[in-house]
């Protein structure tokens, strides 16, 4: 108990100084402070101070008694990632060397106690020193390469997703350090760090205008294996890969924004939607629903073709549909109510929700896009807490095994997103 308050507070102060130096910092009298007071507080040298906090802050956990103060030290160690960012923005001090800079520290700031607690049995030591492979063969050899090709080394949403859960991971190890009855699922998101790491270093080397493609495609494979997982009653299993898939849809909708893509894209990525969720999540309803089941998982895969075909040739088009406001449901959404009553309720309950669900899908009722709208309103930080989150939950989930709390966390986050997409139509 005494381990989790610390954390606890270590991580309410660490937030609250980041959210008041976001603020702070975007005054004039600030901006000029820092301009005045680089060696203090350009965003190379917040990078070196990190750094050597998060060594100190080793050093104390692993060898000195003193390992709540270590926590303070990481804590802060790790919120400070965003407010070098901030800073570099604000008073555009961005430069090339703080490109390779940034990501160089966050290594040095999570993977020394990552490798410490592989050696105190609470993380599997292949996997720590994989991953320590995977970064530092990305830091000093697939950056020298995209120097030599002029592109830039700067860190992509892959890497800065797998920093948060990696810093996360810390915390974990030192709560389970305290605690051992707490369930151990650090090596499932040590893993989700490993997959996270290798694309960051494989998409440097991918031209900007296929990111888009890429990521409907792997949304596309996702709904193919959920598929194959069904039809071998995998359940858990293949809804987890849906909702894969649903995150590789997300990041392919802000990447095409970001950068653009190829003509194939838009039909990637509707082919890709289909699968993933109209044909994968009737699959689920099939191979779980009783009696009905084919007509009910037929009368989805209707519904969801009727509102992709709709959004194509109707919605796209209209000049009173604001951007970023859908049309009905989102067929992501609309497959998340499938599938999470799929794994808490009667066959007759799961009919009655996919036909709900079926109902708002097809219907006039407008909803706000999650990534075009909702997320775009919230700082980066919230949005890659809000995917690491996601991460964590389904390691959680597949370490527990327990597929009914799982069904719970799905149908929660689906009644999340229609309040707050009924929410932002209005704003």
């Amino acid at each position: 108990m005494e381990r989790l308050l610390v954390i606890i507070a270590s991580a309410a102060f660490g937030t609250a100084f980041f959210l008041w130096f976001s603020q702070v910092v975007k005054k004039q009298s600030m901006q000029e402070y820092i301009l005045s007071h680089q060696w203090l507080l350009h965003p190379n040298a917040i990078c070196y101070w990190r750094a050597v906090m998060a060594i100190m802050a080793f050093t104390l956990y692993f060898f000195t008694p003193y390992q709540s103060v270590a926590i303070f030290g990481f804590s802060f160690a790790a919120i400070l990632d965003g407010a070098d960012g901030i800073v570099a923005r604000a008073c555009n001090l961005g430069t090339r060397w703080g490109e390779w800079l940034d990501p160089m520290c966050d290594k040095l700031t999570y993977l020394p106690p990552l490798i410490g607690f592989a050696y105190v049995g609470i993380l599997s030591i292949k996997l720590v020193w994989i991953l320590v492979a995977i970064e530092f063969m990305g830091q000093f050899f697939a950056r020298r390469i995209l120097t030599w090709l002029k592109f830039s080394g700067a860190a992509n949403n892959f890497g800065k997703i797998k920093a948060i859960i990696c810093f996360g991971l810390v915390i974990l190890c030192a709560l389970m350090d305290k605690n051992p009855e707490i369930i151990n699922m650090a090596d499932g998101v040590l893993m989700a760090c490993i997959i996270l790491s290798s694309a960051s270093v494989v998409f440097k080397f991918i031209p900007n205008r296929l990111y888009a493609d890429i990521l409907s495609s792997l949304n596309f494979c996702c709904g193919v294996t959920s598929l194959f997982l069904t039809h071998h009653h995998y359940f858990a299993w293949a809804i987890c890969i849906i909702i894969v898939g649903q995150l590789f849809d997300l990041f392919d909708g802000r990447m095409a924004l970001k950068h653009g893509g190829t003509k194939y894209g838009p039909l990637m990525d509707d082919i890709a939607d289909f699968v993933s969720f109209g044909l994968a999540p009737a699959y689920v309803v099939v191979e779980t629903g009783g009696s009905l089941a084919w007509f009910v998982g037929g009368l989805f895969i209707i519904g969801v073709a009727f509102r992709l075909v709709r959004f194509i040739m109707k919605d796209k088009n209209r000049t009173d549909l604001p951007e970023g406001i859908f049309n009905g449901l989102p067929s992501p959404a609309g497959a998340l109510i499938v599938l999470g009553a799929s794994l808490v309720s009667t066959p007759v309950i799961l009919w009655g929700l996919t036909c709900a669900s079926v109902g708002l899908m097809v219907s006039h009722i407008r909803f706000a896009h999650f990534g075009r709208v909702i997320l775009k309103q919230m700082p980066k930080p919230v949005f890659f807490m809000i995917s690491a989150s996601i991460i964590v939950t389904l390691s959680f989930v597949i370490k527990t095994k327990n597929p009914q709390l799982f069904g719970y966390l799905i149908l929660a986050s689906v009644i999340v997103y229609i309040a707050a997409g009924r929410k932002w139509v209005h704003q």
